[in-house]
């Protein structure tokens, strides 16, 4: 086991496959993960997802129970969620974001807390095939990025890189196996279209 407690803030698509893939991995057990998602029907996936996961009343519930707070939600979102967070959120915390574009300082400046990672995790996480990129917060340690990326790896490969790199990893891998498939998929209606069964 590598951490004691990891919580969600966001029960979406990523959460759940991230929290599959730890436990799969046995990095953590399921009844060691905490999530929270305003949306009903989100957090309702989770639970069925994510069996023995505790599905939590609040985001400040979920920081307080865990050691380890993964921000998984969208980075529009990111300003009203810090907000709620913030002296939830203890020194001793680590804080991992996988909100595209949300820089490490607005993470440490809205949190008013310095262990913070972020990352850029891609769709194939969802199948175990991800390939994810995270930088280290000023206030982060070698031991922390180890974490990090022995928990991203369970969903893929993980590459530590400097943070001024994220965005070029958001538009190519974030985004870019999106397009692929939209490609992908437009090469097969083409062939439908000409008459191939699909």
């Amino acid at each position: 086991m590598l951490a004691e407690s990891i919580g969600f803030v966001g029960a979406g698509q990523m959460a759940r496959a991230l929290a599959r893939g730890f436990v799969a991995a046995k990095l953590v057990r399921a009844d060691q993960i905490a999530a929270y998602d305003p949306v009903p029907a989100a957090a309702d996936q989770f639970a069925a997802e994510v069996p023995s996961a505790r599905v939590l009343d609040d985001n400040r519930s979920v920081a307080e129970a865990s050691d380890v707070v993964v921000l998984a939600v969208k980075p529009q979102h990111m300003l009203g969620v810090m907000d709620g967070l913030r002296g939830a959120v203890s020194a001793d915390k680590l804080i991992v974001s996988i909100a595209a574009g949300v820089p490490l300082a607005t993470l440490v400046d809205g949190l008013g807390c310095r262990r913070v990672v972020r990352v850029m995790p891609n769709t194939p996480c969802l199948i175990g095939q991800g390939a994810s990129a995270y930088a280290l917060g000023a206030g982060a340690s070698a031991e922390d990025g180890q974490l990090v990326g022995q928990l991203l790896s369970a969903v893929g490969v993980a590459f530590q890189l400097d943070e001024r790199l994220l965005d070029a990893v958001t538009g190519l891998s974030g985004s870019g196996p999106a397009y692929v498939y939209l490609m992908i998929e437009a090469l097969s209606d083409g062939g439908v279209r000409m008459g191939l069964p699909r």
